[in-house]
């Protein structure tokens, strides 16, 4: 690519080195936090299990993981091709205190090479998907004045947003097209060592509903033990929760009906036309929708800075 040649850049880097899993799972403020509650014992945890988290437990630092060095790499194209727009994409971690160094950098040096930048966090689900996957989005434009984030189109009942709009999909809708017998998959039946337990969390909830903290009389877990998608069930009233790439056997979310997604069923979630195809194995597929940005949240942050670039460009033949 040459400069000049490229109209729009729109990526991303991976997501791993800025994931919320990252520094969950670190030394950082996350788990500092669940150890000073295991040593008061508010986990429950024996010494067995304290000595296992200690060993769990690692530094997190982004700027070790070798595919943060991409951020680089985006503005050395972003440089060298200098389109009149660009467009960056995240998970909303980035801006963790783990990773905001790396992230304000990054934003420097776009501006660096000649782009007025704005960034703004988006849900998903205050754009017609059925799934509360936030992301942050950053957009350049050549010039002086920075792109604004778009508008939503729907409201989550369960968080502030504009009167007036329609409410957000809800997972039950998003997937009703799939819910015959007939496009079942064999790997949706759930069994093995939490299927009990699955079969006991109410829609809309996980693992913390079999909590004391829940009021459950008999509880299996403690609370804020695990990650906050172990055991996650879908309510068919509400948008979905962020669906995974690569999720483990346990880790939702889990259908209401006490099953895993179907294949269609992800894609539905993120947003994809019935008739989009995918290809390669089912692992494959499911890895491909839980990478992907959901098409309705991209369009509208790419239809927004598209529409101020061929402003600009119309201003300038103007002239």
């Amino acid at each position: 690519m040459k400069r000049g040649e490229v109209g729009h850049l729109i990526g991303g880097p991976p997501c791993q080195p800025f994931s919320k899993a990252g520094y969950w799972t670190s030394s950082g403020d996350e788990a500092r936090r669940r150890e000073a509650q295991r040593a008061e014992g508010g986990f429950g945890d024996g010494p067995k299990e304290k000595q296992k988290s200690a060993k769990r437990s690692r530094v997190h630092d982004p700027d070790r993981d070798p595919r943060s060095g991409l951020l680089d790499e985006y503005v050395r194209i972003l440089r060298s091709t200098q389109p009149e727009g660009f467009i960056f994409e995240n998970v909303t971690s980035i801006l963790h205190p783990t990773s905001r160094a790396m992230f304000d950098r990054f934003i420097a040096a776009c501006r660096g090479v000649g782009y007025a930048v704005n960034y703004f966090p988006l849900n998903a689900a205050n754009f017609g998907v059925a799934q509360k996957r936030k992301r942050v989005f950053v957009a350049g434009l050549k010039g002086k004045v920075a792109p604004s984030g778009p508008k939503a189109t729907n409201r989550i009942e369960d968080e502030p947003g504009e009167d007036g709009l329609p409410r957000a999909v809800s997972a039950g809708e998003a997937i009703a097209p799939f819910a015959s017998k007939a496009q079942s998959e064999p790997n949706e039946v759930i069994t093995g060592k939490w299927a009990q337990q699955l079969f006991e969390v109410p829609p809309g909830w996980n693992y913390k509903a079999l909590s004391s903290w829940a009021g459950h009389p008999r509880p299996v877990f403690e609370a804020e033990s695990r990650y906050w998608h172990f055991l996650l069930k879908l309510h068919p009233d509400k948008p979905s929760w962020t669906i995974a790439a690569s999720p483990g056997p346990w880790t939702g979310p889990f259908h209401w009906d006490n099953r895993r997604l179907r294949t269609a069923e992800l894609a539905g979630l993120q947003g994809f036309p019935v008739s989009y195809e995918f290809a390669g194995t089912v692992r494959s597929k499911r890895r491909q929708i839980g990478n992907a940005v959901p098409p309705p949240l991209a369009a509208a942050v790419i239809r927004l800075v598209a529409a101020e670039i061929c402003g600009t460009r119309q201003s300038r033949a103007g002239r």
